[in-house]
C-alpha cells in the first residue's frame, strides 16, 4: 500500500525521504511542490530528479479528499463537506474579512463531547480524522480559493481547530497537522495565526503549551460548574478551577498574552447580569488579574434538538458591557453562514442523512463536475 504524502509533517516526510535514500533537501523540495504549489501528480514536479520521481510513483501518492459539496453564503461564507469513508463527513469552513480569511477546520467525524447547545455534539461520535484529512482541508481550500479567486498570493491567513470534533482528543494526529500549517515550507502560518479550541481537556491543554503553542481558545459557556456541568459535560472532569490554572500555565508558552474564552449566549440559561458578574469574579481570581483573557461571545445559532433559545441582541450587549466595564477585552462575534447552516455550532451533518447523501453522490460522482460551493464561522483573531 502507497502512503498518502499529505500525513507527513516536514520532519517525517525528511525520514521518508532518506528511507528511499534521498537528502533531506529533496523532502523540502517535495513538501513545497504539495502544499505552497497544489501539486498532486509527481510528474509536475519539475525541480525534482526523474529517479525519485520514479521512486515516489511507486511507493507513495497525493490524495486529498473527496468534496461532496459546496456552497456560497450570500455573505461570502464557504462551506465544504469532505467524504472521510465509511458513511462519514466532515465540514469545513472559510470565512472572508476585509484583513484576513479564515478556515474553520475540523478535527473529528461527530464529536464525543456532547455540549448541549452544539449541534455537531448531538449527532455522536464517529471516530478521529488522520493528520492527512485534517491538513487535506486546509490544503483542498487554500488552493481552491487561489483559483476561485484569481490569486497566486496565499488566501488563508487565519486557522481555527473549532469545526467538528474536540482538536484535543484527537492530539496524535493534530500536533503534525499544526506544524504543516506554521511550517515555512508549507503555509508559513504564523503561531499567533492558528487557534486550537478545546473544551477544557486539561492534560492535553499542558502538553500542546509544550508541544506545539499556538493560540488558545476555550469554550467556557458557564461562570460556575453547577452550570457548566450541564452545559459542557466534560467538566465534570476536568472542573473550572483545573481549567483556568491550565489556562494561567499555557500562557508562559502562548504567541500571544492572553487566552480567548468562547461564550455562547442562551436566553434565560447563562446571559443574566449575576452570571456576567461571576464571570469576572472567576477571572481575577488568577494572580493576573483581569487582562490575561478576552471573552468571545456568540449568539446561539437554535437547532429543535437543543431546546434552547438565542439571547436577545440587548441582553448580550448588556452582558458585554458588564465584562467591558470590569476591564476584560470582550468582543460579540459576528454570525456568518447562517444560510448554509455553516455558522458556530451548525456543523453538524446528522449521520443518518449524511450517510444518504454520500451514497446519492457517489452514484454520481463520476458524471459530477466539480462541485458549488458554501461558507462558515466567526471572528477570532485579529
Amino acid at each position: 500500500m502507497t502512503v498518502n504524502l499529505l500525513e507527513h509533517d516536514l520532519e517525517s516526510l525528511a525520514v521518508f525521504c532518506q528511507q528511499l535514500g534521498e537528502k533531506r533537501f529533496r523532502a523540502v523540495q517535495l513538501f513545497r511542490w504539495i502544499h505552497q504549489k497544489g501539486a498532486q501528480q509527481f510528474d509536475d514536479m519539475s525541480d525534482l530528479a526523474k529517479s525519485l520521481r520514479g521512486k515516489l510513483t511507486g511507493v507513495a501518492h497525493i490524495s486529498p479528499l473527496d468534496v461532496i459539496s459546496q456552497h456560497i453564503s450570500a455573505d461570502g461564507t464557504i462551506k465544504w463537506l469532505f467524504d472521510v469513508g465509511g458513511g462519514n463527513a466532515v465540514e469545513t469552513v472559510f470565512i472572508p474579512e476585509d484583513d484576513r480569511g479564515t478556515l474553520c477546520v475540523s478535527s473529528q467525524a461527530g464529536c464525543a463531547v456532547g455540549c448541549r447547545f452544539c449541534s455537531t455534539g448531538h449527532q455522536g461520535f464517529s471516530r478521529n480524522l488522520t493528520t492527512g484529512e485534517i491538513v487535506a482541508q486546509l490544503w483542498y481550500a487554500e488552493h481552491f480559493l487561489r483559483k476561485h479567486l484569481k490569486q497566486e498570493e496565499r488566501v488563508i491567513s487565519n486557522v481555527v481547530m473549532m469545526g467538528m470534533g474536540e482538536p484535543l482528543q484527537n492530539y496524535t494526529a493534530l500536533v503534525p497537522a499544526l506544524r504543516v500549517m506554521l511550517d515555512d515550507h508549507g503555509y508559513g502560518l504564523s503561531r499567533r495565526r492558528v487557534t486550537v479550541s478545546t473544551s477544557g481537556v486539561v492534560p492535553m491543554i499542558d502538553r500542546l503549551a509544550l508541544d506545539c503553542p499556538v493560540a488558545l481558545a476555550v469554550s467556557l459557556h458557564a461562570p460556575n460548574d453547577v452550570l457548566r456541568d450541564k452545559l459542557v459535560p466534560l467538566n465534570m472532569k476536568y472542573p473550572l478551577h483545573e481549567l483556568l490554572d491550565a489556562c494561567t500555565r499555557y500562557l508562559v508558552h502562548a504567541p500571544r498574552d492572553f487566552i480567548t474564552f468562547e461564550y455562547c449566549m442562551l436566553d434565560g440559561v447563562n446571559d443574566r447580569d449575576e452570571h456576567a458578574q461571576e464571570l469576572v469574579q472567576l477571572v481575577r481570581s488568577r494572580s493576573q488579574g483581569a487582562a490575561w483573557c478576552k471573552f468571545n461571545l456568540i449568539p446561539f445559532n437554535p437547532f429543535p434538538a437543543s431546546g434552547l433559545k438565542r439571547s436577545t441582541q440587548e441582553r448580550v450587549l448588556k452582558f458585554a458591557k458588564i465584562l467591558s466595564d470590569s476591564g476584560i477585552t470582550t468582543t460579540v462575534r459576528k454570525t456568518r453562514g447562517d444560510d448554509i447552516d455553516a455558522a458556530c455550532g451548525q456543523l453538524a451533518g446528522d449521520v443518518v442523512d449524511r450517510t444518504q447523501v454520500m451514497v446519492r453522490m457517489a452514484r454520481r460522482r463520476d458524471s459530477v463536475a466539480t462541485p458549488a460551493v458554501n461558507q462558515s464561522i466567526a471572528k477570532v483573531e485579529q
